[in-house]
């Protein structure tokens, strides 16, 4: 299940993002408010029950999110970096932390934390802004599914087609949204055009 967020706004600040004139600052801003943007489309699937409303002037028929707010997981360390706005959305949810980095030589993710709420049963929002090779994707999912979830959602910023696919063949049900689907990877596994390295531009590492 794929989905491309196409919206204007969206579209034009993801493309702010790719600029290498775009500083530490603005980059931050525009993370957290594509996050903030997106979680409307990250979400547009869940079940919600019919439920009872007494307004101030009669009762009436409403809705609820049936299995309340999702869960948020955030992939560390660039996840964070869309968590703040997902989390003026779903300012009550439960969060999650998944520790990755990525082996340069072998394009595999190495683990070096998990701490993460109860998920069993319930709504899963994966959070990070990069789908490069789809290793560290389905790193993070093969942790969040082991609990049974009811439904995981990734949502990212910029993903590429070998990461997309990477991640349907392991993890066939889980839905990926996002705001640019790129051309491809390089040979060291980044993707082009891309934005560089989400992280490192977040937080002014190398």
């Amino acid at each position: 299940m794929f989905n491309l967020v196409e919206h204007p706004v969206v579209t034009a600040w993801t493309d702010r993002l790719r600029s290498i004139d775009t500083n530490y600052e603005e980059f931050r801003r525009l993370l957290r408010q594509i996050g903030q943007l997106m979680v409307p489309y990250a979400t547009e699937d869940l079940p919600t029950a019919e439920i009872d409303v007494d307004t101030p002037l009669e009762k009436t028929k409403g809705l609820q999110l049936e299995g309340g707010t999702p869960v948020v997981v955030s992939v560390l360390r660039a996840g964070n970096g869309l968590l703040d706005g997902v989390l003026t959305i779903l300012s009550d949810a439960d969060v999650g932390f998944i520790g990755l980095e990525r082996d340069h030589e072998t394009l595999e993710a190495m683990e070096y934390l998990v701490k993460l709420p109860k998920l069993s049963g319930r709504h899963v929002l994966v959070v990070d802004p990069m789908l490069a090779t789809g290793h560290s994707a389905v790193a993070a999912l093969d942790r969040v599914t082991i609990e049974t979830p009811a439904s995981v959602t990734l949502m990212c910023v910029v993903a590429a087609p070998e990461g997309v696919a990477h991640l349907q063949t392991h993890h066939p049900d889980v839905r990926v949204v996002t705001a640019a689907l790129d051309r491809g990877l390089n040979d060291v596994g980044y993707i082009l055009p891309g934005l560089g390295d989400a992280g490192d531009r977040l937080y002014g590492t190398e």
